[in-house]
């Protein structure tokens, strides 16, 4: 029986998790992460506590498992996207990860695209760039901490120092390193214009390979820090997103990817390169060889639930709240609700966006005001969908639903009615350290393709098909979509 690990390198914890080339898991360590916010909207952690944590998260899972390291045939790796780790010629670390969710950089994106041009970096990279991406991050750093910038001589991100802890090799890969807005992602190298423009040494940056590719083996070091075997081969892995698409089988264009977790996220395979001309989406290498991804990103979904039960609500149970919405007819006798809580990304990157109930009479409950949530988180999704659909949708295809908004029965029938299309469960819930786990069976050579992997090691279950409902749903997006252009001066105004 052949055994593979993968390591998910996330915000809030480490996981280690083993799956034999089945897809049947069979030890999981997990060890909690720290945050740490010096300022207002930043966010940091230390990467040597994100090793501290592999260490004894891969311990827990060989435990779990009652398997030996030597065992494990391979290892896969994901984590946090966009995180700036930087290290000095001894590869040492020389300050705290800058975070995905840390919002500091606003003017060094404003700065990038000044120098390179809008049109021009969304047509290299694929991408805007934002406040979470890795590039004005280091730009950042390069202005205010100069001290820290002249001795750097590495950049990785954080999922890549894990790797190099493991093997001493300064390695990414193409999904994750998509996500910098430093490679050209059509070509799948790094962007020696985007570096010029930026003033960035391109030695600085990792080797980038595939998703499948063997970037070095387990050290003696890690080796006895860890339990596993040393000469173990450690691969390229994926973006946690990515990697998360190949943990729900979502390695072909007909198969799409929906996450209701706090954030909500759609992604979309592609076999040919493609891009949002105006950057609304993400336009990401696949960590599966020679494949694209589109992705389109809603900053509160689950989050909005969540956000309104502790507001309005925090004494009642969940299931309450959703039993209430089943009740309310489709469409919520004309209420809407605009999930921009946190501001949004996609379709409207517009930071000042402000959530919204609209439509409230006399007549509306808490049940409509939380079916209208459901929704509006729904329509939101739906948005994604539409500019996808602009840049080629397949004419027929099936959703595959991952996170913890996913569990709720009422809310998997109505993403399935506005987007008129069959919602379908996978068994596993592992998300991004089993799709990691995937990626490392098919480098030990257990199965052939990625594609032949997850038609072995993905399970699905239950499928959700549209109901009658989703005419009503299709003139109440319609309308959904009026509402942020007529408010958009408010929003403006509101956020000066």
């Amino acid at each position: 029986m052949t055994y593979v690990m993968g390591i998910d390198s996330s915000t809030t914890s480490v996981k280690a998790l083993i799956s034999d080339g089945d897809g049947r898991i069979v030890g999981i360590g997990s060890t909690a992460l720290e945050s740490h916010f010096p300022k207002p909207m930043w966010s940091e952690q230390n990467p040597i506590d994100w090793w501290h944590a592999a260490q004894q998260s891969i311990r827990a899972a060989l435990k779990a498992a009652n398997l030996r390291g030597d065992e494990i045939a391979a290892v896969g790796l994901t984590g946090q996207m966009h995180g700036l780790v930087m290290l000095n010629g001894r590869g040492e670390v020389l300050r705290p990860a800058i975070l995905w969710n840390d919002q500091r950089t606003q003017a060094q994106c404003d700065e990038i695209t000044q120098r390179i041009g809008a049109d021009r970096l969304i047509a290299l990279t694929g991408n805007r760039a934002l406040t979470g991406f890795t590039a004005p991050k280091l730009l950042w750093v390069r202005e205010h901490e100069p001290d820290v910038y002249a001795q750097c001589e590495h950049i990785l991100l954080p999922k890549d120092y894990i790797r190099f802890m493991l093997t001493g090799e300064y390695v990414s890969e193409m999904s994750d390193a998509s996500g910098m807005v430093l490679l050209n992602v059509a070509k799948r190298a790094w962007s020696q214009e985007v570096l010029d423009a930026l003033g960035i040494p391109a030695s600085w940056l990792p080797r980038v390979v595939e998703g499948t590719a063997v970037t070095g083996t387990v050290s003696a070091a890690a080796a006895e820090q860890t339990g596993l075997r040393a000469g173990t081969p450690v691969i390229g892995g994926g973006g946690d997103q990515a990697a998360g698409a190949v943990g729900m089988g979502c390695v072909t264009p007909d198969r799409l990817g929906v996450t209701v977790g706090t954030s909500g996220v759609v992604f979309a395979p592609l076999t040919d390169y493609a891009y949002e001309p105006e950057g609304r989406l993400h336009a990401f290498c696949h960590c599966i060889p020679g494949q694209w991804h589109l992705m389109g990103v809603m900053l509160s979904a689950a989050g909005s639930l969540a956000w309104y039960r502790d507001t309005l609500a925090h004494d009642v149970a969940y299931d309450t709240l959703l039993a209430e919405a089943a009740e309310v007819p489709p469409g919520s006798e004309g209420l809407f609700f605009l999930p921009y809580l946190a501001g949004e990304r996609t379709p409207h990157p517009d930071p000042n966006a402000r959530g919204a109930f609209i439509g409230l009479t006399q007549r509306h409950t808490r049940g409509h005001m939380t079916r209208a949530l459901l929704e509006g988180v729904a329509y939101g999704l739906k948005d994604s969908f539409a500019l996808i659909a602009n840049l080629g949708l397949p004419s027929r295809y099936q959703v595959r639903i991952s996170g913890g908004g996913a569990k709720s029965a009422i809310w998997q029938q109505i993403i399935a009615d506005v987007l008129d299309a069959p919602i379908v469960n996978v068994t596993t819930t592992e998300g991004a350290a089993f799709g990691a786990a995937v990626l490392a069976a098919v480098a030990s050579g257990a199965h052939p393709t990625v594609e032949a992997a997850c038609a072995a090691m993905v399970q699905t279950g239950a499928v959700v098909e549209p109901s009658s409902n989703r005419s009503v749903y299709a003139a109440g997006h319609a309308r959904y979509q009026s509402l942020y252009p007529m408010l958009k001066p408010l929003f403006a105004a509101l956020g000066s």
